[in-house]
């Protein structure tokens, strides 16, 4: 019996798929199992393929040569603070760019898109001279108050808004008497949800992993966030990749977990706001 090409098509994208997840979850397996090895067992050969029965032993080591989990609830801070003023800004930017009408809007609003062109790295040193001056080096609010109204979140915001905000209903509620605050915390905020959710997911896992920044404006190892801090573990001659493997893991497992449970809303946002 033949095999029609049209009943192979599937069947050939679904293994090249799988192969391709395998690929990219391959380093992911590897650090969770290498977490759970001594350095001595990492680097053997063949390497271990299975989970062994060093991760507390690994967490000790971890412990002991930083100040871990004072460093993971530096990140958890940072995270969740440059998170609720992302959302805070980017949505009221959004709004007014999108609803309101005033003097060199279009101007503006191509003025903060034009930011999203500049590298990142044409930042580094502007920014550690601003935090400078302000006194901020080697504080938390360095990073989570420079970047609190990114172009990206108000671009998501300003075609959300116009997708899906009637102008009809903002006018309605106005002739009704309520504030112009009144509207955004009633009337905006509640329909932006999608949006809120999207651009709070990609701020926190960005803010997460955010390695540059900490290293640009931080300087005590007891401040240090998590990307940081597991960077100066490695060393040329004695790194001990099996604790510097569980810190990872440590790290990597709330995102894996967020990313999980809510993949979904996260694809929805994007392509509910970025289509009109």
């Amino acid at each position: 019996m033949k095999i029609k090409s049209e009943q192979l098509a599937p069947w050939a994208a679904y293994v090249v798929v799988a192969i391709g997840a395998l690929i990219m979850l391959a380093p992911f397996y590897f650090m969770f199992v290498f977490a759970t090895h001594s350095r001595t067992e990492i680097f053997s050969l063949p390497p271990p393929m299975f989970f062994g029965d060093s991760f507390f032993d690994n967490l000790k080591i971890l412990t002991d040569r930083m100040p871990f989990w004072r460093n993971l609830g530096w990140s958890l801070y940072v995270a969740l603070a440059s998170t609720a003023l992302t959302l805070l800004f980017c949505s009221m930017g959004g709004y007014a760019f999108a609803l309101f009408d005033f003097k060199y809007k279009n101007a503006l609003f191509g003025l903060v898109m034009g930011t999203m062109l500049l590298p990142s790295f044409m930042n580094m040193i502007p920014t550690f001279m601003i935090m400078d001056v302000l006194g901020w080096i080697d504080q938390p609010r360095a990073l989570y108050i420079p970047g609190a109204a990114s172009a990206f979140g108000i671009f998501l915001m300003r075609q959300f808004v116009t997708s899906s905000i009637p102008k009809d209903l903002i006018e309605a509620a106005r002739m009704d008497g309520c504030s112009e605050m009144g509207i955004f915390v009633r009337i905006v905020l509640p329909l932006l949800k999608p949006a809120l959710g999207t651009l709070g997911l990609i701020t926190f896992i960005a803010s997460w992993n955010n390695f540059i920044g900490p290293l640009i404006v931080m300087r005590s190892p007891d401040m240090y966030t998590l990307p940081l801090a597991l960077r100066s573990l490695q060393s040329p001659v004695d790194t001990e990749w099996g604790a510097l493997m569980t810190g990872s893991a440590i790290a990597t497992l709330p995102l894996v977990v967020l990313f999980v449970m809510s993949s979904r809303q996260l694809i929805s946002g994007l392509t509910t706001g970025a289509v009109k």
